[in-house]
């Protein structure tokens, strides 16, 4: 048995997932580099007192990009990748040459930055405003522009749309949104490794009788005024939100919603065009 395949077995002998022993012995043995055993014996410690692996390795890959991650943001998730599969879609729709996004809530900025890039290699120069109310969030986002070399984005601290330049209304060709939407005693059912990443980008207050619905439904109530003409929103939120998110965006005045499944069959993209 060579030696990187003893440490993966000596993760798995003391409770960690092969998988993930395989990810922490890579990401920390790199070629064999014996010397780095202290540092990989610290990474498997803190993943079994049940610190995300995402934030141990501390990076995380998100469609084309490597993230840079830490428990300042939230781990990016496959459901969010698809999120930014449906606003290239829509991007792609619009045929705009140099549109302009607003990324609600960027977190490490995964879904702006990932657009960005995207757009960059089919030659589309887009321009990207990132807004977090979380300062400690826009710091992380900003390190993954650079780390990027993505240039055409600016970053502001704000409640949604609170500080938001007038002069973007009526300007904006999309907004994707990824806000908290689980409802706090949803969040005390979830998976105990949740209480890891920033509870205010997870969870949310009620709306009614809807449980985690409330920044949802202030996004879509908000947004129509920022969009241009063909402007789309792009909201991810709860399987639980599909009827709610719908009539939203019908009593916002959309002139078309639909609701899209996840690749698990759930309910969680609004997708709302004016």
């Amino acid at each position: 048995m060579d030696d990187n395949a003893e440490l993966v077995a000596e993760l798995v002998r003391a409770g960690i997932a092969r998988h993930e022993a395989r990810w922490l012995v890579q990401e920390f043995v790199p070629g064999g580099d014996l010397e780095a055993l202290d540092a990989l014996r610290a990474a498997s410690e803190r993943r079994l007192a049940g610190e995300p692996l995402q934030y141990i390795i501390g990076h995380w890959p998100f469609r084309s990009l490597d993230l840079d991650v830490d428990s300042r943001v939230l781990i990016p998730r496959p459901e969010t990748e698809e999120l930014v599969g449906h606003a290239m879609r829509e991007l792609a729709d619009l045929d705009v040459v140099t549109p302009t996004i607003l990324d609600l809530g960027c977190g490490s900025g995964a879904i702006g930055l990932a657009l960005l890039d995207e757009l960059r290699t089919r030659g589309v120069m887009a321009t990207l405003v990132a807004i977090d109310a979380s300062p400690d969030a826009l710091e992380v986002a900003r390190a993954n522009a650079r780390k990027h070399r993505l240039q055409r984005v600016s970053f502001l601290h704000s409640s949604w749309f609170d500080a938001l330049d007038d002069s973007l209304r009526g300007r904006i060709d999309v907004i994707v949104a990824n806000p908290p939407y689980v409802g706090a005693g949803e969040f005390e059912q979830l998976d105990a490794v949740l209480r890891h990443e920033p509870r205010s980008a997870l969870v949310a207050l009620d709306l009614d009788a809807t449980a985690g619905f409330f920044d949802v439904a202030h996004i879509i109530a908000s947004s129509l005024t920022w969009l241009n003409e063909q402007g789309r929103l792009l909201v991810e939120h709860s399987h639980l939100h599909r009827d709610a998110a719908l009539a939203a965006a019908r009593g916002a005045g959309f002139s078309s919603a639909e609701d899209l499944d996840d690749l698990a069959g759930h309910p969680r993209f609004l997708v709302a065009r004016r």
